[in-house]
């Protein structure tokens, strides 16, 4: 009995070796694979295909990678998807970048296959995991501010409020333990697992733009100066 295809990637990635051997190398793994060479067809399959991740490289003609990121971490319909970067650059800021902007992850080129399915699987094995413990966990209510973990949905005064992934781990990671102090270091081993590569200042840009996002319930966010973060108890 043939065994049922993985999770479904887009790749958009525009070189065409490098697109084709990815491509390759994701169908004889087991998944589903659909690609596009410009930000802009990327945006549009995504849109429509709503696949399970997005190996997204940053070096794009018209829309860059950065762009597409953005756009895809604005809208309803793929804020919750996963996205992998893919880049030539090495410098710290187009990474920190993209990390900021919402990306799990990033695998620097040139990369074996066997980094880039680790990553993979890492990535979606961290969605799944959230998935499973959000399906089992009870609402977080403080006052106005609703948190439905097995959705993951947050409601201000009735209104839904449009979070990336990202920023519903970490607004779920505070609100669940309201009072308890969390080093930065501590938020993206919680949300992203041990080891990730990120430097603080990508942490602070998920709290503005949570406080920013939640309005007048961004105040339950304090900062502890010199420590990280908490949720006013």
């Amino acid at each position: 009995m043939a065994k049922e295809p993985k999770e479904n990637i887009l790749i958009i990635e525009d070189e065409e070796d490098i697109l084709a051997l990815v491509h390759y190398n994701l169908l004889k793994g087991g998944y589903r694979a659909e690609c596009a060479m410009t930000g802009e067809e990327g945006i549009r399959k995504a849109q429509t295909l709503q696949p399970d991740l997005v190996l997204l490289d940053l070096m794009l003609p018209g829309i860059d990678g950065l762009e597409v990121c953005r756009r895809l971490k604005e809208d309803p319909r793929t804020n919750q998807t996963p996205v992998i970067m893919l880049t030539a650059k090495g410098e710290e800021g187009d990474v920190v970048r993209g990390l900021e902007l919402g990306a799990d992850d990033y695998v620097t080129k040139p990369f074996s296959h066997q980094v880039l399915a680790a990553r993979i699987k890492a990535v979606l094995r961290r969605r799944e995991a959230a998935q499973r413990k959000g399906d089992t966990a009870a609402p977080i209510q403080v006052r106005e501010l609703i948190i439905h973990p097995g959705r993951n949905e947050v409601f201000v005064a009735g209104e839904k409020v449009e979070l990336t992934f990202t920023e519903f781990r970490v607004l779920q990671l505070l609100a669940g333990r309201p009072g308890w102090v969390f080093t930065r270091n501590q938020i993206v081993d919680a949300v992203r697992g041990e080891g990730y590569a990120v430097t603080e200042r990508a942490v602070d840009v998920q709290i503005v733009g949570l406080r920013k996002k939640l309005g007048d319930c961004g105040n339950y966010i304090e900062t502890v100066r010199g420590v990280g973060y908490r949720f006013k108890d």
